[in-house]
């Protein structure tokens, strides 16, 4: 499975996020301490300055390369000063299934949208229900759908259950898209009988908001015809965590984000804690949604469960 951030605040390093900490996201490609499989499926990033040149418009990045040895990022991630951060290693099951493609690197953003998205999960059985699901997929998103993994399909999905995606949506207006996208993959799992598990974590963002949801399908439920199917990562629930402080950076000898909630005006969610010490960081409630915007000049952090 995938490892997964989203940072909203005060701007960062992305050096700072993706190499130097202790488990930073670039670590977790091989090294990650929540997740006994490896990342090996490439990387990429959308970051957003809102000091730069047409600042709606993130930094993009993506390759299938091994991240930490990739120079190109490396230089980039030294250089660039972000605002807003969604980045992704991306893990495959290890099988000649498994496609390795630019197309497949998240996060995912089609032209025009404000959202972007990045998946840490995997549903089952996706070659079955992409029919299916394309009955629920506006017709001009459909077109826009251009590798094969299940993450983009969801994408696509959740852009179809929003008004206008060209636009920033409340916090209201995303978690009741995202209902719906969940209840239209449970609805066409369960017209095909799918039963397994199948683990949703999301990562959503537009620059000036963040959203991730914690959510998995049949959790517990697996094939019993041939236990070699049931994937190690499956037996604990996917993770996710998030922390909230007035500077995130290396203070008295390790990174931590400090400030304390009080005083926030950062946040950073993702799939496991970047930094040694993890006292600062609180874990999202399974089967929920947590938002934070700072458009009114701080984060403010709700918590949405989902049905």
């Amino acid at each position: 499975m995938c490892r997964a951030l989203a940072y909203l605040g005060q701007p960062v390093v992305l050096d700072h996020l993706l190499f130097q900490p202790d488990s930073a996201l670039v670590k977790q490609s091989y090294m990650p301490q929540m997740l006994s499989l490896l990342n090996l499926a490439g990387f990429g990033f959308k970051a957003w300055d809102r000091d730069s040149f047409d600042a709606d418009r993130p930094y993009s990045y993506a390759s299938t390369s091994l991240p930490i040895y990739d120079r190109n990022l490396k230089a980039l991630s030294e250089k660039i000063r972000a605002t807003c951060v969604l980045a992704h290693v991306r893990g495959v099951h290890f099988s000649t299934e498994g496609i390795i493609s630019q197309q497949n690197i998240h996060p995912f953003q089609f032209p025009g949208c404000r959202i972007a998205l990045a998946h840490n999960g995997d549903l089952e059985r996706m070659r079955e229900m992409k029919p299916v699901l394309l009955e629920y997929i506006r017709p001009e998103f459909a077109r826009m759908i251009d590798g094969t993994t299940d993450s983009e399909w969801i994408y696509a999905l959740l852009l179809s259950h929003l008004e206008d995606p060209g636009r920033y949506a409340s916090a209201g207006e995303i978690a009741l898209a995202l209902e719906k996208t969940l209840a239209v993959i449970r609805k066409v799992r369960g017209q095909l009988g799918i039963a397994g598990w199948s683990p949703v974590n999301l990562f959503i963002t537009t620059g000036k908001q963040l959203a991730a949801a914690r959510y998995c399908f049949d959790f517990g439920c697996y094939r019993t015809d041939d236990p070699r199917l049931v994937p190690q990562a499956s037996f604990n629930y996917h993770s996710l965590w998030y922390t909230s402080g007035s500077e995130y950076g290396h203070h008295d000898g390790e990174w931590k984000m400090i400030g304390g909630a009080d005083h926030a005006d950062s946040i950073m969610i993702a799939s496991e804690p970047l930094t040694r010490d993890i006292s600062t960081w609180l874990e999202v409630p399974e089967y929920s949604m947590i938002y934070a915007d700072t458009r009114s000049g701080r984060p403010t952090v709700e918590i949405h469960y989902l049905d």
